[in-house]
């Protein structure tokens, strides 16, 4: 008899309603794949693009939803070094894309995906990492090849990335200057550790370099294309920026020249990672620090079930608390 669980499985494009848990067929393990028994997972603005049938050509329904889960081990392939009842996290992979995700009891993914780690810190902590740890580390590491002492611009600072990026980059060493286009978030900025808050008008670049006149070390770059060119303006020479995210919904540029957009000298790069640039040792020290209290998380908020998903997307577009909004499966 084929056993069954509770998920959430969009069949096509859907508003609030289709965010409903059905009882569908658990997963079955298979060689080279591990078996997740989910506790908790975050919700992503990429989710509510792929609800709204508005992703890239990866993703099919019908489909679970879900980039990023962290749970327990319930099936394993030995050759794994996996075994159950072991923590793990996992995420992208084509996850809640192609494969299904972790909108459900139970998800199904490539071994070589899932990265275990050991702690005490509760799930909704840890369901909240993932996906922005893995996407910040990458763009500060890979992208940036970030140092200590270097200064570092962060255009996009409440998004759940860049807050994470800023708490990474600090914990690195670096200096950190970070933009919101909202007045009444210079301080809260200021108060999770941000050096140079800016209010972002659209033009931050001289504001930038009244701070460091030479140009700063680094800048990642979540906004898009809408401020980029300003944001390179911003980089010394020799200096590098990463572009890693959107939130403006602006990807490309018509008809781009690299004369007259990259300022001369400077170095453009961008990331867009996947599980195995969140090593586990990395992902170990990251745990460590939040239960020393060296690094903070901001939870926007918690919910409990997949029954709240369906409160968690409206929360996350209405776009009133930054943070990471976290569903914990009891």
């Amino acid at each position: 008899m084929t056993e069954t669980m509770q998920a959430i499985k969009l069949s096509g494009p859907g508003s609030l309603d289709a965010l409903a848990p059905s009882e569908i067929s658990k997963p079955e393990a298979r060689p080279g794949w591990v078996r997740i028994r989910i506790k908790a997972f975050g919700v992503n603005e990429s989710e509510i693009t792929s609800r709204k049938g508005e992703s890239s050509a990866d993703f099919t329904f019908p489909r679970v939803l879900g980039i990023e889960c962290v749970g327990i081990v319930d099936a394993a392939d030995p050759d794994s070094g996996l075994r159950p009842g072991q923590k793990v996290a996992t995420m992208m992979g084509g996850m809640g894309r192609s494969i299904d995700g972790s909108y459900a009891e139970y998800t199904l993914v490539p071994a070589a995906q899932v990265i275990p780690f050991d702690t005490d810190l509760p799930w909704e902590i840890v369901g909240a990492l993932p996906e922005m740890f893995q996407t910040a580390y990458g763009s500060l590491t890979t992208g940036l090849d970030l140092r200590a002492g270097q200064n570092l611009l962060i255009r996009g600072e409440t998004s759940t990335v860049a807050l994470s990026a800023a708490t990474l980059a600090k914990d690195m060493g670096a200096t950190v200057l970070s933009t919101t286009r909202n007045p009444n978030r210079i301080e809260w900025l200021r108060e999770r550790g941000i050096d140079h808050p800016l209010l972002d008008d659209g033009h931050i670049a001289g504001a930038v370099r009244a701070i460091v006149p030479g140009g700063v070390d680094a800048a990642l770059e979540l906004v898009g294309m809408t401020t980029l060119s300003d944001t390179l303006a911003a980089v010394r020479t020799h200096g590098t920026g990463c572009f890693t995210g959107a939130l403006s919904g602006t990807w490309t540029i018509e008809n781009f020249g690299p004369l007259g957009f990259i300022p001369i000298g400077v170095r453009l790069t961008c990331y867009g990672g996947n599980a195995s640039d969140l090593p586990a040792e990395v992902f170990a020290h990251q745990l460590e620090g939040i239960a020393a209290g060296r690094l903070t998380p901001t939870l926007a908020a918690v919910y409990h079930g997949l029954e709240q998903v369906r409160q968690a997307h409206s929360d996350l577009e209405a776009g009133t608390t930054p943070g990471k909004h976290v569903v914990v499966l009891d």
